[in-house]
């Protein structure tokens, strides 16, 4: 089996961090076999050499831009020294050559502000993308032609995905393996890394807003609440009442809390459910739907279609090869 090739774009200016986060995600996935499911390496747009980062360090990258027209997947970090990309939204000489070796079909992914780069050679006109909520607007008026969402940790739009800034690249890395090989195998990964498989919510609730009261209620029991029974219909004003709000003010602080609305939120972790079981179980698609909250099978195809493009009986067969379906 030939691994799925990751190749990481360094420019001048990369940010370590942000850097190191493909390598660390992509780098730990294996088969039944132990053979590694990618393999990921460090690209410069310019010929191998040392690359400047944000801190007081280079790193030295061993491949140049001929390595882009290897890859499966190409992942564009943020920079603080992208010039006239940032500035201007245009591509300098150096970027559009070094771009130009990526294949047709390649998939693409940008962490942070790494935006730019896909936004200025195109690969964005008329797509959604999302970056760091801080330049949102601003990738908004240098590029009218994207439909730019502030709020969300990433956005995948099928062959091309944009996260928002800094620790939302491990949530993109993560939702692509497991889009790539299935939930058990990113939860894994996210163990072994000691951060959370899914974060709730969007971006929206890290914006820096005034500081609460101390006495407000927050509306973490009503999530727990209503994590533990999922299988059974719930209303927003079941949700409400655990944190005795009225459904109005319990609707507004989930939303700042959370990012999403309190439907919203409950829809996401069904799903997650549906796709654990699906995975994990021999339970029939009748069951699935039933213990992950849907309620019947076609109300589960149907919101695992809109999540994930899907059928359940699809998913599992490509997630749990050998499984009899129902």
């Amino acid at each position: 089996m030939k691994p799925h090739r990751v190749v990481v774009l360094a420019m001048d200016g990369v940010l370590p961090f942000e850097l190191g986060i493909p390598h660390r995600i992509f780098g730990r996935p294996r088969d039944a076999r132990g053979r590694h499911l990618y393999e990921v390496v460090t690209g410069s747009v310019r010929p191998p050499g040392p690359v400047r980062t944000d801190a007081d360090f280079a790193v030295q990258v061993e491949h140049g831009p001929e390595v882009l027209a290897t890859a499966d997947t190409v992942i564009v970090p943020a920079s603080y020294e992208l010039g006239p990309v940032f500035e201007q939204g245009v591509l300098t000489g150096e970027l559009a050559a070094a771009l130009a070796h990526i294949r047709p079909g390649t998939r693409l992914a940008s962490i942070c502000t790494g935006v730019y780069v896909l936004a200025a050679a195109g690969y964005l006109d008329g797509r959604p993308a999302t970056t760091h909520w801080a330049d949102s607007d601003r990738l908004q008026r240098l590029f009218p032609q994207i439909r730019v969402d502030p709020d969300v940790l990433f956005i995948d739009d099928g062959d091309v995905l944009t996260s928002a800034g800094v620790a939302a690249g491990i949530d993109l890395c993560l939702h692509m393996v497991r889009r790539d090989h299935g939930t058990a195998v990113a939860n894994e990964v996210a163990r072994r890394t000691v951060v959370p498989p899914h974060r709730d919510g969007g971006q929206a609730q890290y914006i820096h807003r005034p500081v609460p009261d101390p006495q407000q209620s927050t509306t973490t029991s009503a999530r727990a609440w209503a994590l533990a029974r999922l299988h059974e219909p719930i209303q927003l004003r079941d949700m409400a009442e655990q944190e005795a709000m009225s459904v109005r003010t319990f609707t507004r602080r989930f939303r700042e809390e959370v990012g999403v609305s309190p439907g919203q939120w409950l829809t996401q972790q069904r799903v997650e459910r549906a796709r654990h079981l699906l995975e994990s179980t021999d339970l029939s698609v009748d069951q699935v739907a039933h213990d992950a909250g849907f309620g019947t099978a076609q109300s589960m195809r149907q919101h695992l279609q809109a999540a994930l493009g899907v059928t359940p009986t699809a998913y599992r067969r490509t997630f749990r090869a050998g499984v009899r379906h129902s």
